[in-house]
């Protein structure tokens, strides 16, 4: 999974102004030929990212190229479930990449376009935003 080497800070806060903001970057296809680009907004794990991975390289058989345009770097943490309040904020759990409606996430090259588009359809169902395929203008 993609985790990052070292951080500034441990512990991030959770962030607010969720829903009415789009994104101003990595919003279109550059590396590749095709892309699948977030509509909604949200946090996507580093498991997701992998689980995405795996099932676009089952597809490309070692016949294309994939980019991944989102990294994982907002550190998520939690408390256990017995704990006491005001005993602190807990340990780092996981890290979720922010992924804001427009942010192109994956890329994808050299594959016909049907098959493209039905590798990007089945990774889309392992992220928790919806999701729409695009293609390189």
């Amino acid at each position: 999974m993609l985790l990052p080497k070292k951080v500034k800070h441990r512990k991030h806060h959770k962030g607010r102004g969720r829903g009415k903001r789009v994104a101003t970057r990595k919003t279109e296809v550059s590396f590749g030929s095709m892309g699948l680009k977030a509509t909604t907004e949200g946090w996507i794990t580093s498991r997701q990212i992998e689980a995405t991975r795996r099932v676009i390289s089952r597809y490309l058989k070692r016949g294309g190229k994939m980019w991944i345009r989102i990294f994982p770097d907002k550190p998520i943490t939690f408390h256990g479930s017995e704990n006491t309040m005001g005993s602190g904020k807990g340990a780092v759990d996981h890290y979720v990449a922010v992924v804001r409606p427009g942010t192109v996430m994956f890329e994808l090259d050299g594959l016909s376009q049907a098959e493209a588009k039905e590798a990007l359809r089945i990774a889309s169902h392992k992220l928790s935003v919806k999701t729409r395929v695009v293609i390189r203008e």
